[in-house]
């Protein structure tokens, strides 16, 4: 029987790293998760066990990986990968799923790619502090996002660490000051009914060096990320607000309702009103149960 530990947490809003789920299973034999495509970064540790890892590389090619335990494998949002369990020797694992505007940038410094998403620690203090870091999360479900945030640094911090051969990379100090602008034009005009063009305009660059640079820097493309800080400001007003949803879809910038939901829903795979229900039954969740 495959035991279960698992929590969805309420998206605050922390723009450089947020934490989006977390959990922890011992798998049944041939226990399957997949075809799918996630949102945002999702990474597995192997604790026991062994299973197997499908995931795409840059091509679109399907690559198959056979791991064991003190491996892991990080999947890129976006891709639709599998993955499952060995039949004799079935796989325990913790994964953590989390994204942010740093989250790009720190991969590449690390030698974890699309095409080798495979996590082999070369330090192993650190790999025990990276999942000391995972499991301190799931046991302190319930303490304030604050906390839960801080946590998730020092697990990103060991995760970096320990990752395999790091690449040092020199930063692009003009490029993150831009991004940064760019993402602070965002957080004051998000409401409005801007645009890429005029995100461009504000900082004086051009349209198209802007959105290469953003996407460079950031792993997203500048209408990505507002649509995506757009929804994650209207999933916060779903939760903790009884306004209707025609009036969270003005707050967000949408003056269409119907394009509200449909945006909300291809980032959340369901709609708002759904969402909203969803979230006032289960709040933070701490779930232990045997399938």
């Amino acid at each position: 029987m495959s035991e279960v530990i698992f929590s969805i947490f309420p998206n605050e809003n922390y723009i450089d790293l947020g934490l989006y789920q977390c959990g922890k299973e011992q798998c049944e034999p041939g226990h399957i998760f997949g075809p799918a495509a996630r949102n945002h970064y999702l990474f597995h540790y192997v604790h026991h066990g062994k299973g197997t890892l499908i995931a795409p590389n840059r091509r679109g090619v399907n690559q198959t990986f056979h791991l064991h335990a003190g491996q892991g494998f990080l999947i890129y949002p976006g891709l639709i990968t599998t993955y499952f369990a060995d039949m004799e020797d079935p796989w325990e694992y913790s994964w953590i799923e989390f994204d942010g505007l740093r989250v790009q940038a720190a991969l590449d410094l690390m030698n974890l790619t699309i095409d080798e998403p495979i996590y082999r620690a070369s330090r192993s203090a650190m790999k025990e502090e990276m999942i000391n870091q995972i499991e301190f999360i799931l046991e302190h479900l319930h303490d304030s996002s604050l906390a839960t945030i801080g946590h998730l640094y020092l697990f990103f911090d060991a995760f970096m660490k320990t990752a395999r051969n790091p690449i040092i990379h020199q930063t692009n100090s003009l490029a993150e000051f831009y991004v940064r602008e760019a993402v602070s034009f965002i957080e004051n005009n998000y409401a409005k009914d801007i645009t890429i063009e005029q995100i461009s305009q504000a900082l004086g660059i051009n349209r198209s060096y802007f959105g290469k640079l953003f996407k460079r820097v950031t792993g997203k493309s500048p209408m990505q990320f507002l649509l995506q800080y757009r929804m994650t400001k209207a999933a916060g007003l779903l939760q903790v607000s009884d306004m209707k949803i025609a009036e969270i879809s003005q707050q967000v910038g949408y003056e269409n309702q119907l394009h509200f939901s449909r945006a909300f829903k291809s980032l959340y795979n369901k709609s708002p009103k759904q969402y909203r229900q969803e979230m006032r039954r289960k709040k933070p969740i701490d779930i232990e149960m045997n399938k």
